[in-house]
């Protein structure tokens, strides 16, 4: 590979993961994202569905991560979503998520690779109002706290998706996620209403959301970026 070699690894959740054919047309924002570059960049997406911080790392999936990273590299890295409800096994305490936040960090920068952080897309939840709910407030304010305090790159998801909400309204917005009528799919034949995850179009938007925020940091990524 030449020394312009560039490779982009995902670390998250099922909103950032590869999909298997068996849950599509359900779509993790991964897939359009790796082909949005030039050749230079190739995007490695580690993300699984069903993970939160602590749950990844106690899988062993982040060391194989930090051992192929250059200085060449990114790491974007995306959680919240399973960390943040308690009823969940995956659940992670505030304290131990700011502390896996911050290990991802570190470690990518010691291997001389850049980090960047992203706070969790928002969930399709309106209020009476027809306002977007902010579904990820303490876990999306951890975030951002690690991000100002170690001074990491930092695309604020959250706020940009809710935005995206409000501009698209309750109606509309539906298309953005996976929603499906019944017998509208093979894989859903009762049909389903997931305002969580996304469809091939909600993928879309949510990547060119993330490029923008690329090219408003000035990242040297956002040079490979194609329209």
């Amino acid at each position: 590979m030449s020394s312009e070699s560039i490779t982009v690894h995902l670390v998250g959740d099922s909103t950032m993961a590869d999909k298997e054919a068996n849950e599509r047309p359900e779509t993790g924002w991964g897939m359009p994202f790796a082909d949005c570059f030039d050749d230079a960049v190739t995007v490695a997406n580690h993300a699984r569905n069903g993970r939160s911080t602590r749950t990844f790392l106690a899988e062993g999936r982040w060391r194989p991560v930090v051992r192929q990273l250059t200085a060449t590299d990114y790491v974007f890295v995306q959680f919240g979503h399973n960390d943040e409800v308690p009823s969940k096994e995956q659940h992670t305490t505030e304290a131990a998520f700011v502390d896996n936040l911050r290990k991802f960090v570190g470690e990518t920068r010691e291997r001389g690779a850049t980090p960047v952080l992203l706070t969790s897309i928002a969930r399709r939840h309106f209020d009476d109002d027809g306002v977007p709910k902010d579904t990820h407030r303490e876990y999306a304010d951890l975030t951002r706290t690690v991000a100002r305090d170690r001074d990491v790159p930092f695309i604020d998801m959250d706020e940009r998706t809710r935005a995206l909400l409000a501009e698209l309204g309750p109606a509309e917005s539906t298309a953005l996620y996976n929603h499906l009528e019944p017998g509208e799919h093979p894989n859903y034949p009762e049909g389903v209403a997931d305002d969580t995850h996304f469809s091939e179009h909600g993928a879309r938007r949510m990547a060119e959301l993330v490029l923008d925020g690329v090219e408003e940091l000035e990242l040297g990524l956002a040079a490979h970026v194609e329209s």
